[in-house]
């Protein structure tokens, strides 16, 4: 049996990152939109840790990864 994967909130926040830098997701859409990126089972466990860290689903991308900070030349 393979071992669960534990979820926190700084892994789902680097997750989210990736997928904005990609430009699969867009900061001004909500949480709840991420869901196709994860499976219904991986889902349940995201949507704990969000809810545990008080992030609503209807919040956006953009509260839960926070500002980009970007350094200068």
């Amino acid at each position: 049996m393979l071992a669960e994967r534990q979820y926190s909130i700084c892994f789902i926040q680097d997750e989210v990152r990736a997928l904005v830098t990609r430009g699969s997701i867009g900061r001004q859409q909500q949480i709840y939109s991420l869901s196709r990126y994860f499976s219904d089972r991986e889902w349940k466990k995201v949507g704990e840790v969000l809810e545990t860290n008080e992030y609503l689903l209807r919040d956006h991308i953009g509260d839960l990864i926070g500002k980009e900070a970007w350094l200068n030349d």
